[in-house]
C-alpha cells in the first residue's frame, strides 16, 4: 500500500474508542501492554489486539527487549497522522482524563521503582566517584570537547543512568541510549522523563552488536564503559561502524592507575587506558584522533579522547556486556 492507501488504513485503524485511547496514551511516551492494560482496565488479550492492528496500520511502532515490548508512535507518516488525529481528540473526554491520571500514578511507580534500584546501588558508585575529579568538572569538559552544532543524531553506548542523553538532548534532534542493563534501562527512562527529554530513547543492546544501522549517528559517546570491555578494540570499531562521515566519537575513561580493588569488587576488566592504545584502537576502525583532555583527580585521571570518522573502518562484534553503570 503507497499513499491514499496507507491514510485509509490508519484512520480505520484509529476509528475505535480503545484504539483511539491507546494512540493518545503512546503519545505520552513508550508503554508496554502490562502498563497499558493497567490504565484501561481491560483484558491483556484485548489491548494486545489492538495494539497489532495500529501496528500494522503505522501507526505504533513495536520494540521488543526479551520478554517486554515497548509501545510508542511511529516515525515518518504514521507519527504525522497519529499525532494529528491525537491532537483532534476533545480534551474535556472524561474516559481520557482519566487514562490520564492513572499514566499519571504508573509514571510515579515506575521512577519509584528506578529510584529505590539506584539507592540501593548508588554507594558503590559514589565509593568509585569520590576518586576521580567531580562530575561536574568532567561534564563542562565532555560538553567542550564534543560541540554539538549540526547534529541530529546521538547515541550514548552503555547509558547507564542516561546521564550523557540529559546531557547533550537539548543540544541534538535525537538521542538515543543502548544499554545491556534492563535495571539501569528502567533508571534511565525514569530520569529521561524527569528531565522533559522527549527526544531521547533507550534500548536493551549489546555494545558489540549495537541493534542500529550503519552510519546512522553525528555523534557517539563512550562514557566510562570501556574498562568493562573484553574487547575494548572490537567496541571501538562497532562505534565507528555506526558514526557518520565526519562524525565523532568521544571516549571518556580513566588513565592507567593500579587501584586493583576496582577489579574485584566493582567489575572492571581494565585499569586504565593509555593515550596511545586508545588512539591506536580507533586509527585502526577508520577514527582520526582530534584532541585529549587529561582531568587529574585523587588518585584517578580522567582521560577525553575526541575522534572523527574518515573512512570507513572494520565492522567490529563479538558478543559482550555493556557497562552497567
Amino acid at each position: 500500500m503507497t499513499g491514499l492507501d496507507d491514510f485509509l488504513a490508519g484512520l480505520r485503524a484509529a476509528a475505535e474508542p480503545t484504539r483511539l485511547r491507546l494512540l493518545a496514551l503512546c503519545a505520552e511516551g513508550e508503554l508496554t501492554v502490562s502498563e497499558l492494560t493497567e490504565i484501561l482496565g481491560q483484558s491483556q488479550p484485548r489491548v494486545s489486539r489492538h495494539l497489532k492492528l495500529m501496528v500494522e496500520a503505522g501507526l505504533l511502532e513495536r520494540i521488543r527487549e526479551g520478554t517486554w515490548a515497548f509501545y510508542r508512535l511511529t516515525g515518518d507518516a504514521g507519527t504525522r497522522l497519529g499525532r494529528r488525529l491525537v491532537d483532534m481528540i476533545p480534551g474535556d473526554d472524561a474516559a481520557l482524563a482519566l487514562d490520564r491520571e492513572r499514566l499519571g500514578a504508573v509514571k510515579q511507580a515506575r521512577a519509584g521503582r528506578a529510584q529505590a534500584y539506584f539507592r540501593k546501588n548508588a554507594a558503590r558508585w559514589n565509593e568509585i566517584r569520590k576518586l576521580y575529579v567531580a562530575e561536574a568538572e568532567v561534564e563542562k569538559a565532555l560538553l567542550e570537547a564534543m560541540p554539538m552544532e549540526g547534529v541530529g543524531d546521538f547515541l550514548d553506548i552503555g547509558t547507564g543512568t542516561g546521564r550523557i542523553l540529559e546531557l547533550f538532548g537539548d543540544k541534538v534532534e535525537r538521542g538515543l541510549g543502548i544499554d545491556l542493563s534492563r535495571e539501569m534501562l528502567a533508571l534511565a527512562r525514569a530520569n529521561l522523563e524527569r528531565a522533559g527529554r522527549r527526544n531521547c530513547r533507550v534500548r536493551h543492546g549489546d555494545m558489540y552488536k549495537l541493534p542500529v544501522p550503519s552510519a546512522s549517528f553525528d555523534a557517539v559517546a563512550i562514557h566510562q564503559v570501556l574498562h568493562y570491555a573484553d574487547d575494548t578494540a572490537a567496541a571501538i570499531a562497532e562505534a565507528a561502524r555506526v558514526l557518520r562521515q565526519g562524525g565523532r566519537l568521544v571516549i571518556v575513561d580513566f588513565a592507567p592507575h593500579d587501584l586493583e580493588f576496582l577489579r574485584l569488587e566493582h567489575a572492571h576488566r581494565r585499569l586504565g587506558f593509555s593515550d596511545d592504545e586508545v588512539e591506536g584502537w580507533c586509527r585502526a576502525a577508520g577514527l582520526v584522533p582530534e584532541g585529549t583532555v587529561h582531568l587529574p583527580g585523587d588518585p584517578l585521571t580522567v582521560t577525553i579522547w575526541t575522534v572523527r570518522r574518515s573512512h570507513p573502518g572494520p565492522s567490529g562484534g563479538k558478543g559482550g556486556r555493556v557497562s552497567d553503570r
